[in-house]
Order: C-alpha cells, then structure tokens, then sequence
C-alpha cells in the first residue's frame, strides 16, 4: 500500500496531541483524587466511572480520528488489470532437434501444446502473431486477435533443418513494423510490442545473436526467450546419434541485453508454466487504486463505536 498524498500524514500528529492530552488528564485527575484520605468522602466527591472501559471507549474514536486522517493521504493499492492493447509475437523452433524424446512425448508435440495454451493466456485484445524458424524464418500468422488462427497456424507446424534464431528475431521485428504501420495508416497508436522466442539448440545459420540483439533494441521491442529441453537430449539421423543440447548461453544474453525475459522449461510442464508467466506479465499490468473510501468506512464505525460505548458505559460522549 501506498499514499498519492503522504504529507496529509502529518496530521496524525493532532490526533497524537489529543491522546497525549487524554493521558494527562488521566493522570492529572488521578493525583487529585489521591489527596483525599477518608475513603469514604472520597467516594462522595468522586463520582464511580467506568473504569477501563471508559479508555476503550475513547482509544476506538482516537483510532476512528487516525484512520480518517489516513484517508486524507489517499491510501492505494496495486491492482492488475488486462491491457488495452499490446502486440506479441510468438516465435518457435521448428527444427529437427525438436523430435528428441527427452521431453514427452517429445519436444516438438510438447512446444505445441504449452504454445496453444499460452494463446489461451493472453487477453483478447492483445494482437497474437505467430512466426516459426529452423533454417529460415515465416510469418505465419501476422499480429491478430483472431485466436483460432493462431491455433490453426500451431497445429500445422511442421519440422525442418538447421536453427537461425537471428533471423527469427528479425522476421518477428518486420511483422511487428508492418502491423503498426498498418495502424499508423488508419490513424491509430501503435501499441506496445515483445517477442516471446522459444529455442531448443544453437543457432547454425543466419544472422547471429549480436545483429538480432541491436535490432530488438532499435525498435525498442523486448525479446523473452525460452530455452527449451534438456543437455540430454539426442537425436537419431540415418542411424547415428547425435546430441542436440539447449543453448542456454545465447538465450539468456538475448533476453537480457533486450530487457526481456529468460525462462527455462525441461518439460511440458514447466514449458507451460513458463508461457502462463509470460502471458500475465505481457497481458496485464499493475495501476494503483484509490482505496480511501475504505479508510474512510473504518475511520467512522471505529468512531462510532467508541461513542456507543463511551453513553453505554458512562452516559458521556466520551
């Protein structure tokens, strides 16, 4: 919690000042009341109170007075709330490394599932492209909110050789220009856009990883990568094994030096958890929210019931 206008705080010292003065007087009428001896004239001069409760009584108005005052420093609280509008692209690797077992069923039916999951995530507003890469680089869907598209374009997926993430970060800049300029042309706002890039091996041809990184950072577009699989995994070409590991390395510098975000996913599980992650921190963001109506509602029922107490207790205010 927060105060848009924290200085109204000082006026907490007033209500401080009036219980410093309260006590005071407690303890003033305390010492006049012990000046008298005879107890029983004593009981005839000093009216019977009602003791302990006559402070709880005044304890929940100063509490009443406290947290109304609060109200006045607008109190608020973050709160997440959908985008307006925001354009992602999503860009996976559809190399044949992604036919390794080491995650089940396999790489690539797993990529397929979390990815269609993750299309689930995002809010409806959001303009959803979809981009595939192994030797080179397509855009298959350009940025829509149609999401049956992009499930479509996910399900005819198919496997092809080498792995270019270079210029799968360049195909995905190009559809995210060409769609706001689109808007710019009808008038609209080009709303913000990142690229969620998905990978299970080293890059083998294309552009590299530097030229990727300083045209993310051009557009100013961040880059969230995933590195996808495990160091075990293998894969079996004309009867020879061969190891396809993640290259964790290059992934992780990419998102980094983009202002994007690295994940690691050795499963489908974790794959999906990893798209739900992106999904909330790509679809929704945090505003702060009034909540001194709040404050005060508190502020008056304390102090309305330390005025019903104080004329049930001691027929006074207070």
């Amino acid at each position: 919690m927060t105060f848009q206008s924290p200085w109204w705080l000082l006026a907490l010292l007033a209500v401080v000042a009036l219980v410093a003065l309260y006590v005071l007087l407690q303890l003033r009428r305390a010492r006049y009341a012990a000046r008298f001896t005879n107890v029983a004239l004593l009981g005839s001069l000093v009216p019977k109170r009602a003791g302990w409760r006559r402070h709880v009584a005044f304890g929940l108005v100063a509490l009443g007075l406290a947290v109304l005052v609060a109200s006045l420093a607008a109190p608020s609280t973050e709160v997440r709330v959908p985008r307006d509008r925001a354009t992602v692209i999503m860009a996976v690797d559809v190399s044949l490394s992604m036919q390794a077992t080491d995650v089940e069923p396999d790489r690539f039916a797993a990529m397929q599932i979390a990815a269609k999951q993750f299309v689930g995530v995002l809010p409806a507003r959001i303009n959803l492209g979809l981009v595939s890469f192994a030797g080179t680089a397509t855009t298959l869907v350009t940025p829509t909110t149609d999401r049956d598209q992009v499930s479509t374009a996910i399900d005819n997926l198919e496997l092809a050789e080498a792995t270019a993430i270079g210029d799968a970060v360049f195909t995905s800049l190009t559809a995210i220009a060409n769609f706001q300029s689109s808007l710019e042309t009808d008038g609209q706002e080009a709303p913000p856009a990142r690229i969620v890039l998905l990978s299970d091996g080293y890059s083998t041809v294309g552009r590299d990883a530097t030229q990727a990184i300083d045209a993310a950072n051009g557009a100013e577009v961040p880059v969230s990568t995933i590195a996808f699989g495990t160091d075990y995994g293998t894969l079996d070409l004309n009867g020879e094994t061969v190891p396809v590991p993640v290259d964790r390395a290059t992934l992780e510098q990419i998102a980094e030096e983009t202002g994007g975000s690295y994940s690691e996913a050795a499963s489908q599980q974790e794959l999906e958890e990893v798209y739900e992650d992106l999904g909330s921190q790509i679809g929704y963001t945090t505003e702060p929210q009034d909540i001194s109506p709040w404050f005060v509602r508190g502020g008056l029922l304390f102090a309305f019931l330390g005025i019903v107490a104080s004329l049930l207790w001691t027929s006074r205010l207070l």
